[in-house]
């Protein structure tokens, strides 16, 4: 059993992207269009006079209709994924403490993506980077509790900038920082990082980014805190629709080279069981 036993723990979801009244440039639309191409989410247009323009909005098909998941506008995920390279995530012009992602994004949770990398696509993976920021600003906002994420190698946290800086940053907190992947790099005596390395295929193939609140929180490890397994516990919601502090992973496996599947969920009890494979198999 390794990580990859966790890919078929998710349902397929059936959601879709609608921009609403664009006036945006035909390109921007395409380029939407273009980054779910493979994957289970429909991407289309429409009018309609109950949003305003340039506005995006996330349904998902129940047994009473599609029902709208979240809106966001259009501008914020051309800022975040369309109109953006990861160089943005690596060097670190996007700071952690001001970094949003549109909630039409995060509230793709529970679907399973197949995605390829560069020079495949130079935009599929990017949605995986951005998601990886997201849980990592999502435990620093929280200050406690513990993350885990996943490297390949560990010398990439010394080679990029940016996510040297994020990892400083959750770590000089009360959050638990943990860092895996081939033993490529040590950080510093006087870092706060925890690293694990190892050569298992788990190492080798693995792109994950794990928070667990603390105990007392949400309790990762049975699901409970309030609300029902997969849904949003709690009723104060941040910005991007999930409570701050809610567990949230990012699981994504190599499968071939540059080729990606994966999915992130908010389940507490999911993401309990891939928190406790890691800490005792990695």
């Amino acid at each position: 059993m390794g990580l990859d036993s966790f890919l078929g723990a998710i349902d397929a979801a059936s959601r879709s992207l609608s921009v609403v009244n664009r006036s945006a440039p035909d390109p921007v639309q395409r380029m939407l269009e273009t980054t779910f191409a493979d994957q289970p989410v429909g991407v289309d247009e429409l009018s309609d006079d109950a949003h305003g323009d340039d506005v995006v909005v996330l349904t998902e098909q129940t047994s009473e209709g599609r029902t709208v998941v979240a809106t966001s506008p259009l501008e914020d995920v051309m800022n975040t994924v369309l109109l953006v390279n990861s160089d943005l995530y690596k060097t670190g012009q996007t700071k952690l403490d001001e970094f949003e992602l549109p909630s039409v994004l995060t509230r793709l949770d529970d679907v399973p993506f197949s995605l390829r990398g560069y020079p495949e696509s130079d935009k599929e993976k990017l949605l995986l980077v951005a998601l990886s920021r997201y849980i990592e600003r999502h435990a620093w906002r929280a200050g406690d509790g513990r993350l885990r994420s996943s490297f390949q190698r560990l010398s990439r946290i010394e080679d990029e900038r940016g996510t040297r800086a994020v990892y400083q940053k959750v770590a000089a907190t009360d959050v638990q920082t943990h860092v895996y992947g081939i033993p490529d790099w040590t950080p510093p005596f006087n870092s706060e990082l925890m690293s694990h390395g190892g050569y298992t295929e788990d190492f080798y193939d693995s792109w994950f980014v794990v928070y667990t609140p603390p105990d007392g929180g949400l309790d990762g490890a049975t699901g409970t805190g309030g609300a029902a397994d997969g849904e949003k516990a709690g009723d104060e919601r941040g910005i991007d629709g999930v409570t701050p502090g809610h567990p949230v992973a990012l699981l994504a496996l190599e499968t071939e080279p540059k080729r990606w599947e994966g999915y992130w969920t908010f389940r507490p009890s999911l993401v309990a069981d891939i928190d406790r494979y890691i800490s005792r198999n990695m």
